[in-house]
């Protein structure tokens, strides 16, 4: 009987399904695992206050529960604290005090006595800042240059108003900082490239020299303009600030200029964390980067990421499908042609490492160099395209994914009936009409596929781009608002690198931890948008083109 079920190849359909379903879960799961831990990091969670009571100290600790553990009493007494108890194990308790600036670290480890009590003040206040990280504490005060302007009695009422208003006139300040006076700058370095060029080449052009003088003068200006609006919004930002107090009764002053938000977490209703959450989440998706890497956001890298996919598939799809019409359209078959297509399935498992260090060589080193000495002299020592750059890290993942593009189309190619080909070429269309009209729509899902296998390696690859254009901070985006508007010679952010960066060379290691799977899981989302993206219109394609089909 069972001898008969094994032959009739039941079991292995099971089986099949079986290694299919426990796939899924394992992927779903993981997915699960980043986004719980990722996204729960936003959460507004409640501050504890407790008094820490032994033979050696007696403090006051505030600050988040971030994790608990159970370890062994004897290890801990080999460590020189005295613990009385009876147990072998004890809970310690890891909690993020904050107050980097006095405390020196922004977590620590705590064993309390079992007798002890938490409580959670409804005014403990947890104030986010552009510097130092976290504020754990209360407030005694604000003041407006220098003077009392609300007192511990009404300093929270005040507070969020000064705060909203703040954070209004410092994006204004960042506008004109980063935009305004930065795209000025960018103007006048190329008046000045321009103005050494035609010096380099002997060109004495009065009318032109002069035309430049007239823009260098509107722009400087311009800029005596802006600096002025600074100035005054520096002052107006400088106004406020508050007097607080952290655990251990040290006084701190925080300049409202350097406040993100504040809020009471203990005294939040349900929609008050729920608005916060979707606050903070706002930020973390839209805002840029700040304290290494550890807290703001990642804008910078999403956008990076999602333009060197897009230029890398530009790049790479013509070049993929040329490669594979020509071997299999127009290429004799025989053993050469048999050869390259063994070259090109080997490519695809070269280390990807190995495609950076190509592109250092060739790109960078090679090409860039020589394209500065044509077309950028006057920049030169400084290298505009002689560095790594997003066109340098496009086109070395288009090499990387060439191959699968390549097999891809071959494999859409070799599918269309030679009835097809042979019916065109009898009704009186010349071969290239044959492929422009018949062939190559009907193949275009295949080459859909292909880009779509391409991105998906292309957008989580790290080792190559650390080489050839992706650093951890990028002033400026490739794209923005300064002619010619797209930049391919500047460097750029990208998630998998951040990831990289934040996990294992951020000095805070703690905070940093939620922040790699928050960005892990937008790495996925980012990956997942695109892919939907390319299947979206290859399931189009397909439709449009099922009648030649059949």
């Amino acid at each position: 009987m069972i001898k008969k079920w094994f032959k009739s190849g039941d079991p292995w359909i099971w089986l099949n399904a079986s290694a299919v379903s426990t796939s899924i879960i394992i992927v779903v799961g993981l997915l699960l695992l980043i986004a719980v831990r990722g996204l729960s990091h936003f959460w507004p969670a409640t501050i504890i206050e407790a008094e820490l009571v032994n033979a050696q100290q007696h403090v006051t600790l505030i600050g988040e529960i971030i994790e608990t553990e159970e370890v062994p009493v004897n290890r801990i007494r080999d460590m020189g604290v005295d613990i009385k108890t009876d147990k072998e194990l004890i809970t310690r308790y890891l909690l993020k005090v904050g107050n980097r600036d006095k405390l020196g670290s922004d977590f620590r480890w705590v064993i309390f006595p079992e007798n002890t009590t938490f409580h959670y003040p409804e005014n403990i206040v947890q104030i986010e800042r552009r510097e130092w990280g976290n504020f754990y504490g209360y407030i005694k005060s604000i003041t407006k240059n220098g003077k009392t302007f609300a007192t511990e009695e009404t300093a929270w009422q005040k507070l969020q108003p000064l705060i909203n208003e703040t954070n209004e006139l410092y994006d204004e300040i960042r506008d004109i900082e980063k935009n305004k006076i930065g795209d000025i700058n960018y103007q006048l370095e190329r008046l000045r490239l321009k103005r050494r060029k035609f010096a380099l080449e002997g060109i004495n052009d009065k009318e032109s020299l002069a035309e430049i003088g007239v823009s260098e003068t509107a722009l400087h200006k311009r800029y005596d303009e802006l600096k002025k609006i600074l100035n005054v919004l520096y002052k107006d930002i400088n106004t406020y600030s508050v007097n607080a107090e952290i655990m251990d009764g040290q006084k701190v002053v925080i300049p409202l200029a350097k406040i993100v938000r504040a809020y009471q977490p203990n005294a939040l209703t349900l929609f008050g964390r729920i608005s916060t959450y979707f606050s903070k989440l706002s930020e973390f998706v839209f805002d840029e980067p700040r304290e290494a890497n550890t807290e703001g956001g990642i804008f910078p890298a999403i956008f990076g990421t999602v333009l060197m996919v897009m230029l890398m598939a530009i790049l790479v799809t013509p070049c993929g499908v040329i490669a594979a019409i020509y071997l299999r359209e127009y290429a004799k078959q025989g053993p050469l042609t048999r050869l390259i297509r063994i070259a090109v399935n080997n490519l695809a498992g070269v280390p990807s490492i190995v495609y950076g260090i190509f592109g250092l060589g060739f790109f960078i080193y090679f090409l860039g160099s020589e394209i500065d000495q044509i077309f950028f002299p006057e920049a030169l020592p400084t290298p505009t395209f002689g560095t790594p750059g997003i066109l340098w890290s496009s086109l070395t993942l288009a090499i990387l994914t060439v191959p699968v593009v390549i097999v891809a189309t071959e494999e859409g190619l070799s599918r269309i009936p030679k009835a097809l080909r042979e019916g065109s070429l009898a009704l009186g269309a010349t071969k290239a009409e044959t492929l422009w009209r018949i062939i190559i729509p009907m193949a275009t899902p295949s080459m859909m596929t292909g880009m779509i296998l391409a991105i998906a390696r292309a957008a989580g690859e790290v080792a190559p781009l650390m080489l050839v254009g992706v650093v951890k901070l990028a002033p400026s985006l490739p794209l923005d608002g300064s002619a010619p508007f797209l930049h391919l010679d500047r460097k750029f952010m990208h998630l998998g690198f951040h990831i990289y960066d934040v996990g294992f060379q951020s000095p805070n290691v703690e905070a940093a931890r939620p922040l790699v799977y928050a960005t892990s899981f937008l790495l996925v989302l980012v990956i997942v948008v695109l892919n939907l993206s390319a299947i979206w219109i290859r399931n189009n394609l397909r439709e449009k083109y099922r009648n030649l089909d059949s």
